[in-house]
């Protein structure tokens, strides 16, 4: 008996078929399961606003990432699978001068995405700013913008510190929150260039000598938040983290008002409140 031939290889159109049912029909059922499952669970959570925004902007990314990624790996192992050589076989295969079709499609869905995900980005980051510090002028504001509360946010070798102007300008090692606000995040630095990250938060902001960087902030229910510095900064850059907390509003109103009592013997030393500071630069460790 002749031993058994091997069936036929499915012509390229076939192929073609094939793959394309495969990618689509592996794209519907993985591609809802990561938007549901995988992208609210990713970083930095919903403790505010922008942080919730950015939950969504990487919902969206990592769901259109996803059939891209199916495609990539499906088509490996579609092609180690389907057009392996034969034990033996040394030729260098039929010719393969491209296909104009698969190129103008190739061409026009990548476009698409890459437009439809700048528009979608934009119009995130015109919204609420993305978290992110704009400088002394910010460009994009919250419509409540002015009845936004002001705080300051100012670095140092090596630890952050917060003046409240609205209250008599005290300053606490502390950075407290009321819950369900809008906040106007003033950041500034008085030796070297810091980074304020509040990760939970969703909101990231450089502290430059010299500079008001504004960032906005929409707080939601009680929440502790880690602070860390995002930028080195010198020796003791690593230990340069505090916790802040969200509290409901009546609870931040009775803490301020002890820490206004608690502080109030050295407010005659602190300088007067400026939305930035620029001091000698003596006695700096960096």
């Amino acid at each position: 008996m002749s031993p058994e031939r091997p069936a036929p290889a499915p012509p390229a159109g076939g192929h073609g078929r094939r793959f394309l049912i495969l990618w689509i029909a592996s794209s519907v059922v993985a591609t809802p399961l990561v938007a549901i499952f995988l992208g609210p669970a990713m970083p930095p959570g919903n403790g505010s606003v922008e942080a919730s925004g950015q939950v969504l902007d990487n919902t969206v990314l990592i769901s259109a990432v996803t059939p891209v990624t199916i495609f990539v790996l499906l088509f490996l192992v579609y092609a180690i699978r389907s057009f392996r050589a034969d034990p033996g076989d040394v030729s260098d295969g039929p010719a393969d001068r491209g296909n104009g079709r698969i190129q103008v499609a190739w061409a026009a869905t990548t476009a698409v995405v890459v437009f439809s995900l700048a528009g979608f980005g934009t119009y995130e980051l015109t919204k609420d700013g993305a978290g992110g510090g704009q400088g002394p002028s910010a460009a994009f504001v919250p419509a409540n913008h002015a009845r936004a509360m002001d705080i300051q946010v100012i670095g140092q070798q090596w630890s952050f510190t917060y003046r409240y102007p609205s209250y008599g300008a005290v300053e606490t090692p502390q950075l407290v929150l009321p819950a369900d606000s809008l906040v106007r995040l003033h950041v500034t630095s008085l030796d070297v260039v810091h980074s304020f990250w509040a990760r939970q938060l969703g909101i990231k902001a450089d502290a430059n000598p010299g500079t008001d960087n504004i960032v906005y902030l929409q707080t939601k229910g009680p929440e502790t938040f880690n602070i860390r510095c995002a930028e080195l900064c010198g020796l003791w850059h690593g230990y340069m983290f505090d916790t802040g907390r969200v509290v409901p509003a009546a609870e931040f109103t009775a803490w301020i008002a002890k820490e206004r009592t608690y502080y109030a013997p050295i407010e005659q030393y602190l300088p007067k409140y400026a939305t930035s500071y620029l001091p000698e630069p003596v006695d700096r460790a960096g």
